[in-house]
């Protein structure tokens, strides 16, 4: 098979979560540890520092990744979903797994995947401890695909846990209330392992700490670790960074990265305190020029995409792939502070998550560009558009997102301000 069809196969073969959601979840790690075993355990070959959380686990994991890689470590990254290319998924010091890798696994394992009929997901954290392992990685850092206490990827016994956070998503399969979606993200504390807690939530912290207890494991804070500052935008022609400042054990500390949404400042401080519990308890090395250089070039060192990213300019445009209430009010927020003439909105959602929640969020001085990302979960650009118009957010309905984004470029003024999201597969479309 070609590398294209290596993921048609892939795609309509196995279930999968990033296009027909819940029917592909797993409710336990059967399949996972079978894959383990056919495969010789290759998680147990190398270091990893696992990450959980509802928002923001994915850039805390680029962060760490930059800066251990700035720090000299080959340095693994599993990530998901992916917005363009499956290979986005599995990287080393930021380079994807090769197609011709994804290509021959697939090819040479296809017989044992169709006895044992794995989730995407499964295969594919298969994959990714597989390509690590043959390639030697000194560390890897592993984000949860969804929850954690039954997430494929919770087969690794880390040096380092860390949840960022707890919100509203995914409640069909992981709550129903915020207590029972903690219980699951605290799945990933194990024995002895020591754990960062990047989101102070007093009324969670109970079962952070139990949890730790039961597994004799160091529970750290991050805001105990750090505290945050303040932060300030620099833009100058091709160079826009944000400047951070934090302050531990009475020194103050600065720092730029190339992360430049506003919500990303208590992410640094989930990032800075986990490199703090690695540099002190864990005795690795990782210099504080290592620190400043990886977190200014995550982008450039990682190729994570899709977080408060700028397509275009005069109209400025800008995309983002928060797709809960949680993460799409910080967004929103940092939107509004923009100063533009009239706002534009292209939005798409797919029909697993709490509309009306989400809906309420956005501003109904907007015009709207309502479509469908091209996924089957996909919710009805048609569906969508009215259950908007209910709270007065008034504007169009598209065939597709590009449609919506090219509307949305001839309405607008160069004073204006385009946004794109509300779903991880819009933002996939446009960047």
């Amino acid at each position: 098979m070609t590398y294209q069809q290596t993921l048609d196969y892939l795609f309509s073969q196995l279930p999968m979560y990033q296009r027909i959601g819940p029917a592909a979840y797993k409710a336990n790690l059967d399949n996972t540890l079978a894959l383990s075993r056919y495969f010789k355990q290759p998680e147990n070959t190398f270091k990893s520092i696992h990450v959980a959380g509802t928002n923001g686990k994915g850039s805390v994991s680029h962060m760490i990744s930059s800066v251990l890689q700035q720090a000299g470590y080959k340095t693994g990254l599993a990530t998901s979903p992916h917005l363009k290319d499956f290979r986005e998924r599995i990287k080393i010091n930021g380079r994807p797994v090769p197609k011709s890798y994804v290509r021959d696994f697939v090819s040479m394992h296809r017989t044992f995947f169709e006895t044992l009929q794995p989730s995407f997901f499964e295969m594919t954290m298969a994959m990714t401890f597989c390509w690590f392992a043959e390639q030697q990685v000194d560390v890897a850092v592993v984000e949860t695909g969804l929850g954690g206490r039954l997430d494929s990827s919770n087969i690794i016994h880390p040096e380092l846990s860390i949840i960022t956070n707890i919100g509203w998503d995914h409640v069909k399969l992981l709550g129903p209330g915020l207590p029972d979606i903690a219980r699951e993200k605290a799945g990933i504390i194990k024995d002895g392992v020591p754990v960062v807690i990047g989101k102070r939530q007093p009324e969670l912290l109970h079962i952070f700490e139990e949890r730790a207890r039961l597994c004799n494991a160091p529970l750290y804070m991050a805001d105990e670790i750090f505290s945050l500052c303040g932060h300030t935008h620099i833009d100058k022609g091709n160079y826009h960074a944000m400047k951070v400042d934090f302050e531990t054990g009475g020194v103050a500390l600065t720092y730029l990265t190339d992360l430049t949404g506003s919500y990303q400042t208590e992410n640094l401080l989930t990032a800075l305190s986990a490199l703090k519990i690695l540099q002190t308890e864990k005795k690795w090395e990782i210099s504080s020029q290592s620190i400043s250089q990886g977190l200014e070039r995550v982008v450039a060192n990682t190729g994570l995409a899709g977080r408060w990213q700028r397509i275009g300019r005069k109209p400025e445009i800008i995309c983002d792939t928060a797709h809960n209430a949680d993460g799409l009010s910080l967004v929103l927020k940092q939107l509004m502070a923009i100063p533009h003439a009239r706002l534009h909105i292209v939005l798409g959602m797919v029909d697993d998550k709490d509309i009306a929640s989400v809906l309420g969020l956005f501003p109904r001085e907007a015009t709207y560009y309502f479509c469908k990302p091209s996924v089957p979960r996909g919710l009805n650009a048609k569906e969508l558009a009215m259950a908007a118009s209910s709270l007065d957010l008034i504007g169009k309905s598209y065939m597709d997102v590009s449609d919506a984004l090219v509307s949305a470029k001839k309405a607008a003024s160069a004073n204006d301000l385009i946004f794109v999201g509300g779903s991880t597969f819009v933002v996939a479309e446009v960047i």
